[in-house]
């Protein structure tokens, strides 16, 4: 048997505070790239990029209209109040379209929120595009306090033809223990 020194009860809190590390590292270095490997592989979970779209003149293609669905949801460790201002809009391909989606910390102490988006069905996700969205940030909360949190989209004119509803969905995440430094809402 390994040892590291002479007591036992010192080397298997070692030994378990290692397995903790590697199993740690395992899901954070392995298993969230593998994940994002098979999804695109298996196309599911729509992601939509991180980043924000540049818009094109490519006109508005008035002869079709798209229903794009709202879908809000916490996190189970997330208490904020947090949902669509509307949760269904009808948009034409090409138009730029904005919404906003309702925040609110019932807390008493600050807190900072991550929103992670999914498009549905995932062959959408390439031909919808977010020019400004909440999601491409951490959202600081002051406690007791609500915000309005803007979103502003185009669908892509070469949307295919049978796709006639787009779900764009957003998960919630309290990630104030995350972030390092101070909460500071906006």
């Amino acid at each position: 048997m390994l040892r590291l020194n002479n007591n036992p009860v010192l080397d298997t809190v070692i030994k378990l505070v290692t397995t903790a590390v590697a199993m740690f590292a395992f899901v954070f270095v392995v298993m969230v790239p593998l994940y994002d490997v098979l999804c695109d592989a298996l196309g599911i979970n729509g992601k939509t990029s991180g980043e924000a779209y540049t818009a094109v003149q490519a006109g508005v293609d008035e002869s079709r209209t798209i229903t794009i669905q709202f879908v809000a949801t916490n996190n189970e460790s997330m208490p904020w109040e947090f949902g669509p201002s509307v949760t269904m809009m009808k948009v034409n391909p090409g138009a730029s379209n904005d919404t906003v989606f309702l925040a609110r910390n019932p807390l008493p102490q600050a807190m900072i929120a991550q929103a992670i988006p999914s498009v549905s069905p995932a062959r959408a996700a390439a031909y919808f595009h977010k020019t400004e969205c909440f999601c491409f940030n951490q959202q600081p909360l002051d406690g007791e306090t609500a915000t309005d949190m803007p979103l502003q989209f185009i669908v892509d004119r070469d949307l295919p033809q049978d796709i006639k509803t787009i779900t764009l969905s957003y998960t919630l995440f309290d990630i104030t223990d995350l972030v390092d430094g101070d909460v500071a809402a906006r």
